[in-house]
């Protein structure tokens, strides 16, 4: 397994001596397996001379056109990962920023709003991809252009999704206090101040206030309820389904896991058929939980069903998960559906010699 980093390093799965799964980063040329990276994933300025007639299509306005390479994006993120999209989205910034040194005017500050929503979209990338540091890092360039830009929701979004990368970092404090941001940008009652919701409630799940978790997440829950029809534009995915998805994952975290469990197997019966990796991450999640409620039988065969996912979108959030349950799986070794996954696992492993 596989997952590209911004400075051109791969963070690879290693298997060590004694047992243990670690995530190590190595040079792109240190690795002589057959593993698919992407390409020209780093932050260096080598794309210095865009040929703009070979991405733009003539007939069609640069903004227009650089939102709909954008759609497209997201749409091979959602099936195929991120390692498949990042070199990509970031040849597409620098576009960007080359067209909006010959722009002016409107165009130009219709230009710098594009740009921070592809900032905003590396920085996921980047995430799925278990580098925090350069989520971060771009999850900051997509603030401040979203300031500069006067976009007041997009700024709350990305705000709203630097509150979910300090959760996924474990980070309670951050999460709650990004979220709390994002919801005074974003006013009121509106889609992304539930989105806010739903990040602050994983954060005070972090730091073992089960009871504040749960009243966000209700509070999430009725802020959807009043407002049903999803917006065209930023938090069209928020549903009910994510916010009971994401209560699992924080009820699993405080102990839960039979609650847990039945919220993972309601989102995966809601996932549309093209959300192929957030499936996968649900299922990995689910596996964790099983493992407590319905023995390592069971753990071991969902795990198994993630584990392919995550082979076909490099996900570290899904490896991530798979690695916990590995280890907590390691007194069951002659269970033989759990030495079928661990088996599996090993084999996408590099492995200490």
């Amino acid at each position: 397994m596989s997952m590209a980093l911004m400075d051109g390093g791969v963070r690879v799965g290693c298997r060590t001596a004694d047992g243990r799964i670690v995530f190590v980063t190595m040079p792109r040329q240190a690795l002589l397996r057959g593993v698919t990276t992407a390409e020209g994933a780093t932050a260096s300025s080598r794309f210095t001379v865009p040929d703009v007639r070979s991405v733009l299509s003539p007939d069609v306005h640069p903004v227009e056109n650089m939102r709909s390479l954008r759609r497209s994006l997201v749409e091979c993120d959602n099936v195929l990962g991120p390692r498949e999209v990042v070199a990509t989205a970031q040849e597409h910034v620098r576009l960007i920023q080359y067209l909006r040194r010959e722009a002016s005017g409107r165009d130009r500050h219709d230009l710098l709003q594009v740009q921070a929503e592809y900032a905003e979209f590396c920085s996921w990338l980047y995430q799925d991809s278990g580098d925090h540091r350069a989520a971060q890092y771009w999850a900051d360039r997509a603030v401040d252009w979203a300031t500069a830009s006067s976009d007041q929701d997009l700024t709350a979004y990305i705000m709203a999704r630097k509150s979910q990368l300090a959760g996924d970092m474990q980070d309670s404090i951050e999460a709650i206090d990004l979220a709390a941001s994002a919801q005074r940008l974003a006013g009121p009652g509106s889609r992304l101040s539930a989105m806010g919701a739903v990040y602050a409630a994983h954060g005070h799940a972090l730091g073992g206030d089960e009871r504040t978790a749960q009243h966000t997440f209700d509070q999430a829950i009725s802020l959807l309820a009043e407002r049903p029809e999803a917006p065209v534009g930023r938090g069209r995915w928020l549903n009910e389904a994510y916010v009971e998805a994401q209560r699992a994952r924080s009820l699993a975290l405080l102990g839960r896991h039979r609650e847990a469990v039945a919220g993972f197997e309601q989102a995966i019966r809601s996932l549309p058929a093209t959300y192929r990796r957030d499936r996968g991450v649900y299922l990995s999640r689910s596996a964790v939980a099983q493992l407590s409620v319905e023995g390592p039988e069971r753990a071991a065969e969902t795990a198994c069903a993630a584990l392919s996912i995550a082979a076909g979108t490099g996900s570290a959030r899904i490896f991530t998960e798979l690695a916990r349950l590995d280890a907590l799986l390691h007194g069951w070794g002659g269970v033989p559906e759990v030495a079928r996954f661990r088996q599996a696992l090993d084999s996408l492993l590099l492995h200490e010699v």
